[in-house]
């Protein structure tokens, strides 16, 4: 198990370098596309100014917590695509039948297809909310390293929960619609401060869309460091992870092959 995880790993870092390389033999796009999307985020920020310019607090949560709440998820949105660009495509892979070469490698099989593109835009996403945190926070090494941490824990959740949600096609067909719905749903709850949800709503946070182990805990952790807390989000990720894992390739027993056959002059 833990050599599986080693070369899983080894596969994430082979894939980002790639990419990385690959990207970067466009300079001016990348970085055009980068900072376009750091502009076109940071448009939220007079918004929220405004808003907060009127109210002392909603649900709780100040305007520092707020832009805390969008740094991490936007850095850690912005790993996933980083690293995992293929999320968007898995179900049409799989119902056109194009899980073949990946299957044929002597590679893992999901962390391969997810890995094996990225999304330029998604650099943005990331330093977008780097670049927020720091200037919330100042340069302390460890509420940056908490940062990271957490964003990158925010990222494998969110990926997890989306190739569970991919993984579905097997069964029933085209389910973008639904994994579209999750993603917003993901993004949008993890925005907004935690106090104005109640309810069905609140349970929802902690188990189908886990936005309070993605960001909300981790806030909290970095203002006020828990232990416990951090090995709950730690936990929750795994958990993820796995559940991930145990529903694709459960899934996958079902793929039924498309039979392409590529040539290459």
């Amino acid at each position: 198990m833990l050599m599986e995880v080693k070369k899983s790993i080894k596969l994430i870092m082979f894939y980002f370098r790639f990419n990385l390389s690959s990207v970067m033999e466009y300079r001016v796009s990348f970085l055009v596309q980068t900072f376009g999307m750091i502009l076109n985020n940071s448009a939220f920020i007079f918004f929220w100014w405004i808003l907060f310019d009127n109210v002392r607090s909603i649900g709780g949560y100040g305007f520092k917590d707020v832009m805390m709440l969008w740094s991490i998820m936007s850095t850690g949105f912005g790993i996933s695509f980083v690293a995992f660009g293929n999320l968007s495509n898995i179900t049409r892979m799989i119902l056109n039948g194009e899980l073949d070469t990946y299957l044929l490698q002597p590679k893992d099989p999901l962390s391969n297809i997810i890995c094996s593109k990225t999304v330029v835009s998604a650099w943005g996403d990331t330093m977008y909310g780097l670049i927020l945190f720091i200037v919330l926070n100042g340069v302390h090494i460890k509420s940056l390293f908490l940062f990271i941490t957490f964003s990158i824990t925010a990222a494998l959740i969110f990926a997890s929960v989306i190739v569970t949600c991919h993984s579905i096609s097997f069964y029933a067909g085209n389910v973008d619609s639904l994994v579209g719905l999750i993603t917003e749903f993901m993004i949008s709850f993890s925005i907004y401060p935690e106090g104005i949800f109640s309810g069905v709503i609140k349970y929802v946070l902690y188990t189908a869309i886990p936005t309070v182990f993605m960001v909300y805990m981790p806030v909290e952790i970095i203002s006020k460091f828990s232990m416990g807390k951090t090995i709950a989000v730690i936990l929750v990720t795994v958990l993820w992870i796995i559940i991930a894992y145990i529903t694709f390739y459960r899934g996958l027993k079902k793929y039924e092959s498309g039979n392409l056959i590529i040539n290459k002059l």
